[in-house]
């Protein structure tokens, strides 16, 4: 099957992929079709504005968590609609530690077989894009990169480089999209911010889909996204995973709110092909969890901005500390790891209570802490992950190895606490299908209510 599908990648972070990407997705719309998107590598946030602002399925794929086979399954599996857009990541050639093709928007886009449309911030800059362009193109061993979109300038210069860039290099200029500075999408120190906490955010894509349709050939994307090769489907089956017949439904109840959002895709579906029962409930404002629960799943995310609420929700924090007390399996990442400790120390040095069902306190450093891709040796297998946070902690947990994919850095990580796993990593299941049975089965097995 030919799955019609297209990369927008960049010379380097801060091209504007994300909101030509929006644009994009949005212009689509507008045309009458159904697309779907993915992001190339660990990024929660990114896919929060195809998923929630556009109504966008989205996905998270990358080339260190698994191998090729698994990865096109992934695109397969959650492929869906008309065309698929890819959002890279970075720099296009830019994977693991900055220097590997392993994990870069262009190790993607080979194993997938997508052609590349290189988005190229042009302001500033005149010819100069060229010798940029041919540069990229020189190093494009599988020759994937088909076209370029000039970002930040004006749509009249734009034509101007469009014929050069043409004429001399011989690929396509797809199109100009002008810079409007109030429709930028605002970072701090995790990445952008969320979709809810943009002003405007509606009316900020609504006006980059208007750009992209005055200044980008969309038909021309269209008919870029038909002209790869097929993708063999894969027979690894990493998402069905084995049987899951059981007398019972089993339940897991998932955190999601402001403060707890970052949850991959390709994880809930593993659980959810097991028989799980996703079964949302918000640390922020619900008082009780769900009932008839069999496990936790507490995700990573934002509770440095919510710790007065989240302190002060003892209802909740009461319930999932019985809960752990007598057993119930949990799975907790990074900020939902920080939620079940002692306390939480804020960047203005005020601290909060938080569960207590772990002993220590998360504390504000200032820096990125213990940043990047790791495997983790766990119990009998590895899994892949990345860590991503500027709070530390006095107790990290020493259950398992976590291990930097290049150099010889190792340390101690997770806390193995019966059969749940708390610690800062965020784990991608696809990885280690094992990980997702055994807990799977640790759920079943859960007799407490």
């Amino acid at each position: 099957m030919n799955y019609s599908r297209v990369m927008l990648a960049a010379s380097k972070s801060g091209s504007g992929k994300t909101t030509i990407t929006c644009g994009i997705l949005g212009a689509l719309k507008e045309r009458g079709l159904s697309p779907c998107s993915f992001k190339c590598g660990p990024d929660y946030i990114d896919p929060m504005f195809h998923r929630n602002v556009l109504g966008i399925p989205s996905g998270n794929l990358d080339t260190f968590f698994t191998e090729d086979d698994v990865t096109r399954e992934l695109f397969i599996n959650e492929f869906s609609g008309d065309i698929a857009v890819i959002e890279g990541v970075m720099g296009l050639f830019d994977g693991i530690g900055g220097v590997e093709l392993t994990g870069s928007s262009y190790d993607l886009a080979r194993v997938l077989r997508t052609p590349i449309i290189l988005v190229i911030d042009a302001k500033g800059a005149g010819r100069s894009v060229l010798a940029e362009i041919r540069g990229f193109l020189d190093y494009d061993s599988e020759h994937l990169i088909k076209g370029v979109i000039l970002n930040r300038t004006s749509k009249a210069f734009g034509e101007k480089l469009a014929g050069l860039i043409e004429d001399e290099l011989h690929i396509k200029c797809f199109g100009t999209v002008a810079e409007e500075k109030n429709i930028e999408l605002s970072s701090r120190h995790l990445g952008l911010l969320l979709p809810q906490e943009v002003e405007d955010i509606n009316k900020k894509l609504e006006r980059q889909k208007n750009l992209v349709l005055d200044g980008v050939d969309i038909d021309g994307i269209i008919a870029l996204s038909k002209e790869m090769e097929d993708i063999n489907d894969s027979s690894s089956q990493v998402l069905t995973g084995p049987s899951t017949s059981s007398e019972k439904t089993i339940r897991l109840a998932v955190a999601r709110d402001e403060a707890f959002c970052f949850y991959y895709r390709e994880n809930l579906t593993m659980l959810q092909a097991r028989g799980v029962e996703l079964v949302e409930f918000s640390p922020l404002r619900d008082e009780h969890l769900p009932e008839d629960i069999s496990g936790i799943l507490l995700g990573g995310g934002y509770p440095e901005n919510y710790l007065k609420a989240l302190s002060g929700n003892t209802q909740i924090k009461s319930e999932i500390k019985k809960a752990m007390d007598r057993g119930i399996p949990m799975l907790a990442e990074c900020g939902g790891f920080m939620y079940l400790l002692d306390t939480i120390k804020n960047d203005q040095e005020k601290t909060y209570s938080m569960i207590g069902a772990i002993n220590g306190s998360a504390f504000w450093t200032g820096k990125l802490v213990r940043f990047g891709y790791v495997t983790i040796e766990a119990d009998g297998f590895e899994i892949k992950g990345h860590e991503f946070h500027y709070y530390d902690t006095d107790n990290n947990g020493s259950s398992f190895t976590a291990k930097k994919p290049t150099g010889n850095r190792s340390w101690q990580c997770i806390h193995k606490v019966g059969p749940s796993y708390i610690g800062f990593p965020h784990l991608y299941y696809p990885s280690a299908p094992v990980f997702v049975d055994k807990f799977v089965e640790a759920m079943k097995n859960y007799g407490g209510n």
